[in-house]
């Protein structure tokens, strides 16, 4: 066998290369050494499978339907495909790490886990390509994370239990392990609790289609017998068939129940748990009343029956927290829990809930927000508003999934947005999700210890179809998936994305609805190159100060000739809050007296998150920089 260097395995791995054999697998492995045989597979190939029990049917099962039917063992056959466990595996230290060896006449994977050999099962099946021919290989491999996940928001769009099936077909062959369900919000409740069947007869349920609608028609709840109610729910009896299933590919479903906030289906429902018993509903609960939380502790009880992932995810994002504020029994429970503000109001609803889930065997997950206040002590961060949230958790000694707005929220435009449907907002194309780097060596050990992985998001207010939302999905979390489990010095973009087409028109052929790589636009072509003009580093001065959110370059962001994406947040768009009628007036001083034959600037408008054209645009010239003269006002 021929050993490869690192620099030889890009080559050997998607790049191209005289004469050299290809090994198309995605993930990238973390160690791969080939030779120039092949192993044959024949009607009488043998499966042989040493391991417990369960793990044994799964992978056979597996391995059956969704790849071959092999021949049973026997001395007559020529060929074999064995998979075993093994107490310790050299080289291997995680519990989902593989040795695949392919011989002419073997491929034997062994780990010390069903989990190890179901992941060398899918790299075995990448490597014979839908065919009988398996390159002789000998590949020893573990995910550089051990969590690996993908969230689906079926809240604000009800998605069934086969969509969610079908997509978890599409995870496992990526070697992800987890699927986050965000089951709860204001859209939507889409999980059955029998204790309070109100949930899904009313608060499932709405008088328009798409969440757009719903939110521009006041938002308002429908009955399930109502002529034109739309909306859906997973009954305990499908969750639990996603969760078998999902098993089966040694993947956990991860359930959300959202609060303290975007609870407003939850309130509508059981006004009483709100601070102002609005029967319209009102984004966050209750901290003060003790009935929120027998309501949400028998809802969570159902919750693990059904799940019995370690994590229960309880949202925990974007409080607004203003009732509590007016509120007599949030006044009264901060005045006996010695708490100062309603952050730490929220930070005992989160401490509450924790104790509880723990006193079950659980552990709880939520958004970066359940820090404000102070963090629960077992508590496990999700990073979305940046990195900062999940970092800091990590600093602490607390466990930080990342999965921050600008890499892993696959709502955004995955292309230039007029070539595109409708989505919240941002640009976010597959090249700059695969740049990400969750856990940068230059934090530190003592940082990167505690981040133990990643997650790409897909939120569904502007995915109205299950077509629309696997576009979505597909291929940016085939990025996902290797950011997750590929070393991060063998990553390459170069490597990576004639793998991912090679992997989306294998999806595409087995009918999923997946972006198309090749016919992709790119960024604004105004911002790929600098522009020149008479203004470049020029003295700039506001009026009033751009908000601290979007700084892009400060003063020289009108004059650095650098231009804006598709995205305002790609760190070159510069914005300004609304303030009634307040002006923003910017004054460019060209130093001297100079002929300009043309001014312009760029604006940008996405309505969905409030990012607006101004009504008016004046411009002006001056030849002492005092006295003003009106050229045009647009």
């Amino acid at each position: 066998m021929k050993i490869l260097t690192l620099a030889a395995l890009a080559v050997l791995l998607g790049m191209p290369a005289a004469n050299a054999r290809t090994v198309d697998v995605t993930p990238l492995p973390a160690q791969v050494t080939v030779a120039d045989g092949n192993m044959i597979i024949t009607s009488a190939t043998s499966l042989v499978i040493d391991a417990p029990a369960e793990d044994a049917a799964r992978l056979r099962d597996y391995a059956d339907t969704e790849w071959r039917r092999f021949a049973p063992a026997g001395k007559k056959s020529p060929t074999a495909i064995e998979l075993k466990t093994v107490k310790r595996l050299d080289g291997v230290d995680s519990p989902e790490g593989y040795r695949l060896t392919v011989t002419p006449r073997a491929a034997t994977v062994e780990a010390t886990t069903g989990a190890g050999l179901f992941y060398g099962l899918q790299t075995l099946i990448q490597l014979a390509d839908s065919g009988d021919t398996i390159p002789e290989v000998a590949i020893t491999d573990s995910p550089r994370f051990g969590y690996r996940g993908m969230m689906l928001d079926i809240s604000r769009h009800y998605r069934d239990k086969d969509f969610i099936l079908k997509q978890i077909d599409a995870l496992a062959r990526l070697k992800i392990n987890r699927l986050h369900l965000h089951l709860t919000d204001a859209a939507g409740w889409r999980i059955e609790i029998k204790r309070y069947p109100r949930l899904t007869e009313y608060a499932a349920w709405r008088p328009e289609l798409t969440w757009k609608e719903w939110t521009d028609g006041g938002a308002r709840y429908a009955e399930a017998s109502d002529f034109n109610a739309h909306g859906g729910f997973l009954t305990q009896d499908d969750a639990r068939e996603i969760v078998r299933y999902a098993a089966d590919r040694y993947i956990t479903v991860i359930p959300e129940i959202e609060m303290p906030s975007h609870s407003e289906e939850l309130t509508a429902t059981f006004p009483e748990i709100s601070c102002t018993h609005n029967p319209k509903g009102e984004p966050d609960v209750c901290v003060g009343n003790e009935q929120t939380f027998e309501i949400l502790q028998n809802i969570l009880d159902e919750v693990m029956e059904i799940f019995p992932s370690e994590y229960i995810h309880i949202g925990g994002d974007e409080a607004s927290k203003k009732a509590w504020k007016e509120c007599d029994l949030c006044s009264k429970r901060m005045t006996e829990e010695g708490l100062k503000d309603v952050d730490q109001l929220q930070s005992y609803l989160i401490h509450r809930i924790e104790q509880y889930l723990n006193s079950k065997g659980r552990s709880l997950i939520g958004w970066d927000e359940i820090m404000e206040g102070g963090l629960a002590p077992n508590a496990t961060v999700m990073s979305w508003r940046g990195t900062e949230g999940g970092i800091k958790a990590a600093r602490s000694g607390h466990q930080a999934v990342m999965s921050p707005g600008g890499y892993c929220y696959l709502d955004s435009y995955q292309d230039a947005p007029a070539t595109q449907p409708v989505a919240i907002s941002g640009y976010l194309p597959l090249e700059r999700v695969y740049s990400y780097d969750p856990a940068p060596d230059s934090l530190g050990t003592d940082v990167t210890r505690w981040i133990t992985g990643i997650q790409g998001n897909l939120w569904t207010e502007y995915v109205p179809t299950a077509q629309h939302a696997e576009y979505m999905l597909w291929p940016r979390m085939i990025a996902i998936a290797e950011i997750g489990w590929t070393p991060q010095a063998l990553r390459s973009w170069d490597s990576f994305r004639p793998r991912a087409l090679k992997v989306a028109d294998n999806m595409r052929s087995h009918g999923y609805t997946v972006f198309d790589l090749r016919g992709e636009a790119g960024n604004r072509r105004q911002s790929t190159r600098p522009a020149e003009h008479l203004a470049r580093g020029k003295k700039v001065t506001y009026n009033v100060p751009w908000w601290s959110n979007y700084n892009a370059a400060r003063e020289a962001t009108l004059t650095d000739g650098l231009r804006g994406g598709w995205s305002y947040g790609d760190g070159r768009w510069q914005g300004f809050l609304h303030r009634g009628d307040q002006r923003v007036d910017v004054t460019i001083d060209l130093e001297k007296v100079t002929d300009i034959t043309y001014v312009g600037a760029d604006f940008m408008q996405i309505t969905g998150p409030g990012v607006w054209f101004p009504s008016k645009v004046e411009i002006s010239v001056s030849d002492d920089g005092k006295n003003f003269t009106t050229i045009t006002t647009i």
